[in-house]
């Protein structure tokens, strides 16, 4: 039986983690107090809360590490604290990051995927001992990791572009429209299989850096002052130095660092031109623009696809690569009204999946008994 410690302060969190994850078949220990909770060991899985008294939850696996340094971390966060999203890669080897109010069914999943991970870690260390007898079936073994890898960072940066919409709710779900918009531009010029992907995440991640944006100037209702500016030009630069350090990662994080640059080079932060900006970060400039004015914002009502279609004709080859507006402009703009749809409807659902569950005293979702008592 996997053996989970889960830790929070708050003891009716605790409570309902604890018969969540107990309904499921796991045995659970926890503990309020992460200054006892950091003396245990010999847990499969670590869930901790971030904020806490004494110590925070980065803190906490800090301490836990060296007694449980196969356990599995996964961290909870509320909406205030996405600053730390970099510290939990960075600091605390992180294999999913959870937003608070958590969804039950990714809580669940989460945990099952953590504890088959610390099941082929296991797996692996002891087929590395027994290489020469099972050398089949260590391969079999390392390409499963390499899969949980992948996965591990797709659900670490799930969480961090969720954090970013919650935390700059002017432009919610942007990034993963512009990512599906840049992912069909590539098609249509022809890229395939990784290349695509590439385009996708570079896309997806564009506003990462933003996390390192101050709220007072990346929430500001009003124009930016010159110095403000200053700082949100670095958004770019941040996002990339938080994703360039992950392998599966790099070509996604040079769009990252680019998307801000134009073809005719007066963009930032490097003042690229033309063919020196990579294709995805170019992709990019163009389904962004295309996004900005078809959407709805505070202070406007999004434009028509005509009004698009014009921008992108009037400036291909000054800030659009003319090859790409050329392929845009060929597409029907059903195309693009078809992603638009496709986004919608994941909103749809996900709005659906948070205003269907009951929650508790403090607005944490209620498991499925004790919501019906």
């Amino acid at each position: 039986m996997a053996r989970i410690l889960v830790v929070d302060d708050d003891v009716l969190i605790l409570a309902a983690l604890s018969r969540i994850l107990q309904a499921e078949g796991y045995e659970v220990v926890t503990h309020s107090d992460p200054v006892v909770a950091a003396r245990e060991q010999g847990f499969d899985v670590v869930l901790t809360d971030f904020m806490m008294p004494y110590l925070n939850g980065i803190e906490l696996l800090s301490a836990l590490r060296e007694k449980n340094p196969r356990a599995v971390r996964l961290m909870l966060t509320a909406a205030a604290d996405f600053k730390t999203a970099s510290e939990a890669v960075n600091r605390g080897e992180v294999f999913r990051l959870l937003g608070k109010p958590w969804a039950l069914s990714e809580l669940t999943s989460s945990v099952r995927q953590a504890i088959e991970h610390h099941r082929l870690v296991a797996a692996n260390e002891r087929l590395t001992r027994e290489v020469a007898e099972k050398n089949a079936e260590l391969l079999s073994i390392n390409e499963g990791l390499e899969r949980r890898v992948i996965e591990r960072t797709t659900g670490l940066l799930d969480g961090l572009i969720s954090a970013l919409d919650y935390r700059d709710t002017e432009t919610q779900w942007h990034s993963r429209r512009v990512s599906l918009y840049a992912r069909r531009l590539a098609q249509e010029i022809g890229l395939t299989g990784p290349a695509l992907d590439v385009v996708e995440q570079g896309a997806l991640l564009h506003d990462i850096g933003k996390i390192g944006v101050r709220d007072s100037i990346l929430l500001k209702p009003g124009p930016l002052t010159p110095d403000e500016w200053v700082e949100m030009k670095l958004h770019p630069e941040f996002g990339y130095r938080m994703l360039a350090k992950m392998p599966y990662l790099h070509e996604a994080a040079l769009i990252v660092l680019q998307h801000q640059e134009r073809w005719d080079g007066k963009g930032y932060p490097l003042g690229l031109q033309g063919e020196e900006i990579v294709i995805g970060a170019r992709i990019f400039c163009l389904v962004d623009t295309l996004d900005a004015i078809t959407s709805d914002r505070p202070y406007r009502k999004g434009r028509p696809m005509s009004v698009a279609r014009d921008e992108v004709r009037r400036c291909s080859g000054t800030q659009f690569d003319p090859m790409l507006a050329e392929a845009f402009l060929g597409l029907p703009e059903t195309e693009w009204a078809r992603i638009r749809r496709e986004v919608e409807l994941m909103e749809e659902a996900e709005s659906h999946r948070w205003t269907g569950a009951k929650l508790d005293a403090n607005g944490q979702p209620m498991p499925a008994r004790a919501a019906g008592a």
